[in-house]
C-alpha cells in the first residue's frame, strides 16, 4: 500500500521534470528556429537550478500529497498561486544571480507560456486518472463507530488514496453475511480486511479469517488504516497496549542528535532573522500600546513549566478578565497581530527557549497550566503530549488550525500522538518545510 503512494508520487515528479525540460527544448527551437546543443548546453544548468528551486515550492504547497490531487477549485486556486511564485522566482534568480551567465528575457518567457500550459493539462489528466482509476485496495470493513464512519467517508471522497470500501458488515460478528466471509471475498475481489481492536481479540474472528488467508487477503487494525489515511491516530480506537509498543520505543540516536542540531540552528536563525525581528518589534510598537514580547508561563516536557516568549499579538488589556481561548472569532488581537499569527511569525522570540532547552523547533505545542489542568481530564492520553519538549511548530500545527476549544484539542492531540509515534529527523525536516506552506495560504 505504502509502495503504491510513493509510486504515484515519484510519476508525479518524473512527469513534472519532463514537462520543464520539454516546456525548455519547445521555448529554444522556437526562439533560434532550430534545436542548438550550444543553446541547450548554455541554458541546461541555469534552468536546472530554478527546477530543484520550483520542485521544493511544490512539495511545500503540497503539490505532490494524493490526499490533495484531484480537479477542485482549492487545488486549481493553490496551483495558480504556486505558478505565480514560482515564475517570480524565476525571474529572480537569473537576474539576481549574474554568476548563471544568461539573463534571458524572451527564452524565459516562452518557457513560461509552454510551461504553465503543459503542466495545468499535465496535472488536470493525471488528477482525473487516479479520481476516476480503480482503487488497488478494495477493503471490507468489519463493525462500525464512529472510527469507521469518518474512515468510509474520507475514502469515498477521496479515491486518489487507492482504497474503496467494497463490503460493510456494520453489525461486525453479529452480522448475518459474516458465515459467507469467503465468498463475499471471492465476489467482490477483498484483498484488505479491517477490523476494530476488539474484534480482532475474538477467537471466533480470528478462525474466520484465518481460513481465508489463502486468498491472498491482509489484515490490519481500523487504527492502522485510519493512521495512514488521515496522519493522525484515532484516540476512540486506542487502548494502553497500544501506547505500550509504539510509545515505549527509543529514540535515542534521534535525541541524540536533534538537541545539538536544534542548538546551533537556534544561534544561526537568531543571527539571520535579527534584522526582521527588529522591524516586527518596531511594527508591534507603532501599531499597539504594550510590551514587545509577550511573556506567559505554558508546560513543557515533564508537565514541568517554563517561560514562553513571544511577540505580541493581542491588546495589552487582553487578559484583564483571566485566561481564555484564542479562537477564530476572538477580537482581542490587534490588526498587525493577526498577520503575526496567520503567519506564525510572533513565534520567533521562542528561538530562546529552544537555546536554552526548554522547547525545541517541531513538537506539540505547549499549552498554559490553567487550560492543562482541565484538557487532561477531558481529553484521553491528554498528558502524553508531555513526554517530549514542546515545538515551535509540529504535526498538529502544521495539519489543524489554532486550538480554541476542548473538541479543537481532543483533533490535536491525535496529530501529537502521530508524531509521537512516528517521530524521527526526517519527519521534523519535513515538518518544517510544510510550516513554509503557511505562506502559500497567506498568499490565498
Amino acid at each position: 500500500m505504502e509502495f503504491l503512494v510513493k509510486l504515484k508520487q515519484w510519476i508525479l515528479l518524473a512527469g513534472d521534470i519532463g514537462i520543464f525540460y520539454l516546456s525548455l527544448i519547445i521555448a529554444l527551437f522556437l526562439r533560434y528556429g532550430n534545436f542548438s546543443n550550444d543553446a541547450w548546453g548554455l541554458h541546461f544548468l541555469p534552468f536546472t537550478l530554478v527546477l530543484v528551486v520550483w520542485i521544493l515550492i511544490f512539495y511545500i504547497a503540497g503539490l505532490y500529497e494524493p490526499r490533495q490531487l484531484n480537479n477542485s477549485p482549492d487545488f486549481f486556486k493553490n496551483f495558480l498561486s504556486v505558478l505565480f511564485l514560482a515564475a517570480g522566482l524565476a525571474v529572480a534568480i537569473f537576474y539576481l544571480a549574474p554568476g548563471l551567465g544568461i539573463t534571458p528575457r524572451t527564452n524565459l518567457f516562452l518557457f513560461l507560456i509552454f510551461f504553465s500550459l503543459a503542466f495545468y493539462l499535465w496535472r488536470f489528466t493525471y488528477n482525473n486518472v487516479l479520481t476516476t482509476g480503480r482503487p488497488a485496495n478494495k477493503i471490507l470493513l468489519i463493525g462500525y463507530n464512529r472510527t469507521a464512519e469518518e474512515l468510509s467517508e474520507k475514502l469515498s471522497n477521496t479515491p486518489q488514496l487507492g482504497y474503496e470500501i467494497k463490503f460493510w458488515m456494520k453489525e461486525g460478528l453479529q452480522d448475518k453475511e459474516f458465515e459467507h466471509l469467503s465468498q463475499i471475498i471471492l465476489t467482490n475481489g477483498i484483498n484488505l480486511i479491517v477490523i476494530p481492536a476488539h474484534i480482532k481479540k475474538s477467537s471466533e474472528a480470528a478462525r474466520s479469517i484465518y481460513k481465508n488467508l489463502l486468498l491472498g487477503i491482509e489484515v490490519i487494525d481500523l487504527a492502522e488504516l485510519y493512521e495512514k489515511v488521515f496522519l493522525k491516530v484515532p484516540l476512540a480506537e486506542l487502548e494502553e497496549v497500544w501506547f505500550l509498543e509504539n510509545l515505549a520505543k527509543s529514540h535515542k540516536v534521534y535525541e541524540f542528535f536533534k538537541r545539538p542540531v536544534e542548538l546551533i540552528g537556534s544561534v544561526v536563525l537568531s543571527i539571520l532573522f535579527l534584522p526582521f525581528m527588529a522591524l516586527i518589534s518596531v511594527l508591534t510598537s507603532l501599531t499597539s500600546k504594550g510590551p514587545v514580547i509577550y511573556k506567559q508561563d505554558r508546560i513543557g516536557q515533564g508537565g514541568k513549566a517554563f517561560t514562553i516568549y513571544k511577540f505580541r499579538t493581542m491588546l495589552q488589556d487582553a487578559e484583564k478578565n483571566g485566561p481564555q481561548w484564542s479562537g477564530g472569532q476572538d477580537k482581542r488581537p490587534t490588526p498587525f497581530g493577526k498577520l503575526l499569527r496567520r503567519t506564525h511569525l510572533d513565534e520567533l522570540p521562542q528561538l530562546i527557549n529552544i537555546f536554552r532547552g526548554e522547547s525545541s523547533l517541531v513538537g506539540p505545542r505547549p499549552e498554559r497550566p490553567e487550560f492543562v489542568e482541565q484538557l487532561k481530564k477531558e481529553v484521553p492520553f491528554y498528558d502524553l503530549r508531555h513526554l517530549v519538549r514542546p515545538g515551535i511548530t509540529g504535526w498538529a500545527q502544521i495539519n489543524y488550525r489554532y486550538g480554541a476549544s476542548i473538541e479543537d484539542t481532543y483533533e490535536k492531540v491525535q496529530y501529537d500522538l502521530y508524531y509521537l509515534k512516528n517521530r524521527s529527523l526526517v519527519l521534523d525536516i519535513i515538518i518544517l518545510i510544510k510550516t513554509l506552506r503557511l505562506f502559500f495560504i497567506t498568499l490565498r
